[in-house]
């Protein structure tokens, strides 16, 4: 299976924020923004792995600053870290100033999609190429993230974790 970089399967999507999606403040609902996520991710995972990738978990979700209404809301995924059969994808969430001219981050988060066959059963991915300084720290850390998320499962001993304890020397 031929390794892939990272810009082969980043999602760039753009949203308007519409009446229809705000909360009694005016401001995005969370739920609206956390499915506008999973959508991009999701693509970016299935560009990754070719087939079906479904979503294993939304882990560490920030919600830093309210996106108002008539916002224009950009979201960027890319794929940090394929591992056997799972990927971890980070989505970051910029909102555009009124004259579009500038672009601040207000959100992001971290989502884990296994690859799966016709049938369910999980499948074999490619390996990722960072290609950017970003990546190549944003794929260094996912080995840590990944132990945490098995630590805090009870699917793996703090003992056993390697990189979770090399990290804190």
């Amino acid at each position: 299976m031929k390794s892939k970089k990272v810009s082969e399967s980043t999602t760039i999507m753009t949203q308007a924020v519409l009446p229809n999606d705000t909360n009694p403040l005016g401001n995005l609902f969370g739920g609206q923004l956390l499915s506008w996520m999973d959508l991009a991710s999701s693509i970016t995972a299935k560009r990754h792995s070719e087939g079906i990738a479904v979503t294993a978990s939304v882990n560490n979700v920030s919600f830093n600053a309210p996106i108002p209404l008539a916002s224009v809301v950009t979201l960027e995924a890319n794929i940090t870290r394929a591992f056997s059969t799972s990927m971890e994808i980070m989505v970051d969430v910029w909102v555009e100033n009124k004259s579009g001219q500038e672009k601040r981050q207000v959100n992001n988060a971290t989502y884990i999609f296994a690859a799966v066959d016709g049938n369910g059963k999980k499948r074999a991915i490619p390996e990722i190429i960072p290609e950017t300084e970003i990546q190549k720290k944003r794929y260094n850390e996912a080995a840590f993230r990944k132990e945490m998320a098995l630590i805090f499962a009870g699917k793996l001993s703090m003992k056993d974790a390697e990189n979770f304890c090399n990290h804190f020397k």
